[in-house]
């Protein structure tokens, strides 16, 4: 019974994400609004809109561990796990905004988290500033675009196009329908999937944070994955990536920032197991994007099985220390002491390789 719950508040979350999305660009559009604006918030907050609810509804229902697990392993996740299978399906092409500034700012973003964390929560105040950060953020986008060339509008028109007059979703009322069928699905899929979440960690021995790092932040990330993997199937240029990275900065502006006002005076508790490694592992993989972005400004097939390969790792990792594995210790070993060092030093290597004369691209 849990699993088909579990399994009917994933497709609600997907279905949901889907139709908002769906209905909100065609209204935007409607109203005038910039293909570029809706490119980068609407659809890339909208792909979000299952972490949301999971974490609102989480916080909610008492399940802290949960909707912080969730964010942390959503983001993670994404990098990991969408860009690397993305960039083993075709290289992806990274656009120079991506480097110089989406990628920045997400880099910030989670370091902001870790250092609201280190006292173990995010407080009111705290949840209120990342509020007010991602309506600055938006508001920047907006003027920004109005600075956008015409062919930068248009390359990202292609990505959402207006409905043709006789298209069944070209209606006012269909698309404010689908806004409101969008945003009930989210609210039921993520009641069901958090409800069958804990029923699992319970089951299973382990904690609900480690539920929310692993089950939840993959069944939230689904969009991600649908968006991401799509594109890169069909040859789109950097939208796998600049997907990816807006929704990372939303679930902590976004996500974190809503359910710690939610969590009323206390705050959005942040457990000492996220404060020492999950957080740390989520900063680390959004630095990592920097240089391997910048090695001829894509992700290439190895790079995107590293980082496939790294997110199984931890995954392992999370699931060894549950269970408090006599593998444990080992594994660690082997990750700290040969993989990490030599992963380093092969994107130094190709780094210096791009910088050189010899190396740079033409």
């Amino acid at each position: 019974m849990n699993l088909l719950l579990f399994l009917a508040g994933l497709a609600a979350l997907v279905l949901g994400a889907d139709w908002l999305v769906r209905g909100a660009s065609k209204l935007a559009l409607r109203l005038g609004i910039s293909p570029l604006v809706i490119g980068l918030t609407i659809v890339a907050f909208g792909t979000s809109a299952p972490e949301m609810a999971v974490s609102v509804g989480a916080v909610l229902g008492g399940q802290t561990n949960l909707a912080i697990g969730n964010v942390v392993g959503s983001n993670i996740f994404n990098v990991l796990f969408i860009l690397g299978l993305s960039a083993l399906i075709v290289p992806l092409v990274v656009n120079v905004q991506l480097i110089r500034q989406e990628v920045p700012i997400m880099i910030g973003a989670s370091l902001l988290l870790l250092l609201m964390g280190l006292d173990g929560r995010v407080s009111l105040l705290e949840g209120g500033s990342l509020v007010v950060l991602l309506l600055a953020y938006t508001v920047f986008l907006i003027v920004q675009s109005r600075q956008e060339t015409q062919a930068a509008q248009e390359e990202f028109a292609q990505e959402i196009e207006p409905a043709a007059p006789g298209a069944w979703d070209s209606r006012l009322p269909v698309q404010i329908g689908l806004i409101a069928v969008g945003l009930v699905a989210l609210v039921l899929g993520s009641q069901w999937l958090v409800t069958a979440s804990i029923a699992f960690a319970k089951a299973l021995g382990v904690s609900d944070l480690v539920i929310g790092l692993t089950i939840v932040a993959a069944g939230t990330s689904m969009p991600e994955v649908a968006a991401s993997i799509t594109a890169a199937i069909k040859g789109e240029r950097d939208i796998a990536v600049g997907n990816v990275v807006g929704s990372n900065t939303f679930n902590i502006l976004g996500c974190v920032g809503v359910s710690s006002l939610a969590a009323g005076d206390n705050g959005l508790l942040v457990s000492a197991a996220v404060v020492n490694f999950d957080i740390w592992v989520m900063l680390a993989v959004a630095l990592a994007c920097l240089p391997v972005f910048l090695t001829g400004r894509e992700i290439a097939r190895w790079e995107g099985g590293v980082f496939v390969l790294y997110y199984i790792a931890y995954v392992l990792y999370l699931v060894l220390a549950a269970q408090q594995h006599d593998l444990l210790p080992r594994f660690s070993t082997v990750m700290m002491g040969f993989v990490l060092p030599l992963t380093v030093v092969t994107l130094v290597v190709a780094l210096i390789r791009h910088k050189s004369p010899s190396g740079a691209n033409p």
